[in-house]
């Protein structure tokens, strides 16, 4: 092919790939069909690990300081153990390395909105603080080759922290209680990562694609105004909980793709409504602190084993340990957890794909005109 002739070659390809028809793709039976796909993870074993290991991290953080002098810290303690679900596919020493970032990173960001609560920040600005949690840890997850479950993580334990806080000593207490989580994240990945060991050898991945700098610092940015606005439109809307808005606008934009990006809004709305249901029904019944307790982690075990297969069946029994974990952070908002957390998912689900379709490049939009066309025509 001439240069001539390829260059008018990706001309066509351009002008197909407009905003309005990747929008137009988005939508089409094809990208709903794809939502559904059940498949296969690199390695259910590790997977199956890495989920024995964040929930027993989760489970001793939470005996551990359940049985110490602050009890009422169970929560952040939980939410610190959550270092455990990183690095899965590391070498054994890369993996310490990773979980000990991402412990500080998760501790980090309950400082961050506790600050900002503690010094009387409206309600805009812990918007906004939130906002800035998910940008920054967007390029840390980059910068460090975090990998999954990525930023997510780090907004979740900024959105627990998003409750008022009265001195500066529960702002510590706070991040002090979520550091020690993951020093027991790190211990249990420590004793138990031998287990790994054998299918890692085995297994065969394809290199990690690192996007130039100035592009994680465009998708930062990109995820900063979208986590910032969802979240302060959950709050004009009167929701106790806009920091799940923000939520779930961040775990559909990291998507690499357009297409990805859509599958993960799909996979999470139906995931979301499913799990809601499911933690409804278990609040009804007002269980004991330990029958919540056994929840957390069998729901954290189940996510881990199933997320590879399809992202919906993950947020099925993600959904219900992460309003549990919530509930024993803050008891008192219990009840109308389940519906908020459907219209907070429902919110930054659509706002994370309009943005994502808005603010898309050239490259974004052919690519998904490639991936839907080359789909066409091999069924």
């Amino acid at each position: 092919m001439t240069d001539k002739n390829a260059s008018a070659t990706r001309s066509r390809r351009r002008r197909g790939a407009s905003h309005g028809s990747s929008a137009r793709h988005l939508v089409s039976p094809a990208q709903w069909r794809e939502s559904m796909t059940i498949g296969a993870p690199p390695s259910p074993r590790i997977f199956a690990i890495a989920g024995f290991q964040a929930a027993l991290a989760v489970l001793l953080a939470i005996v551990a300081t359940y049985f110490s002098p602050w009890p009422q810290l169970v929560g952040f303690a939980s939410l610190g153990a959550l270092a455990a679900l990183f690095g899965r596919f590391a070498t054994v020493e890369r993996r310490m390395r990773i979980v000990v970032i991402c412990a500080l990173l998760l501790a980090l960001g309950v400082l961050v909105p506790s600050l900002a609560s503690w010094a009387g920040a409206p309600p805009w600005m812990m918007a906004f603080a939130l906002a800035l949690v998910a940008g920054a840890a967007t390029v840390a997850v980059s910068w460090w080759g975090l990998g999954g479950p990525g930023a997510v993580i780090i907004v979740f334990a900024a959105g627990a922290a998003y409750h008022p806080v009265g001195s500066g000593a529960e702002v510590l207490a706070r991040v002090l209680a979520t550091l020690a989580g993951g020093v027991v994240a790190v211990l249990t990945c420590l004793v138990t990562d031998r287990w790994r060991a054998p299918e890692l050898k085995a297994l065969r991945l394809p290199p990690a694609h690192v996007a130039p700098w100035s592009h994680q610092w465009i998708a930062a940015g990109r995820i900063t105004a979208c986590a910032a606005l969802a979240a302060w439109i959950a709050y004009m809307a009167g929701w106790q909980h806009p920091a799940w808005a923000a939520i779930g606008a961040v775990s559909v934009l990291q998507g690499g793709h357009l297409h990805i990006t859509m599958n993960r809004a799909l996979q999470r709305m139906a995931g979301t409504i499913v799990g809601s249901f499911i933690v409804w029904a278990m609040l009804a019944q007002q269980p004991s602190f330990w029958m919540v307790v056994a929840a957390i982690v069998v729901f954290q075990f189940l996510t881990e084993v199933v997320i590879g297969y399809n992202y919906a069946l993950g947020q099925i029994t993600v959904t219900p340990m992460a309003l549990l974990m919530t509930y024993l952070a803050s008891p008192a908002v219990a009840a109308s957890m389940p519906v908020e957390r459907v219209l907070d998912t429902i919110l930054g689900a659509a706002l994370g794909i309009v943005f994502a379709v808005i603010f898309s490049s050239v490259d974004d939009r052919v690519y998904l005109h490639e991936h839907r066309s080359k789909n066409a025509a091999g069924r």
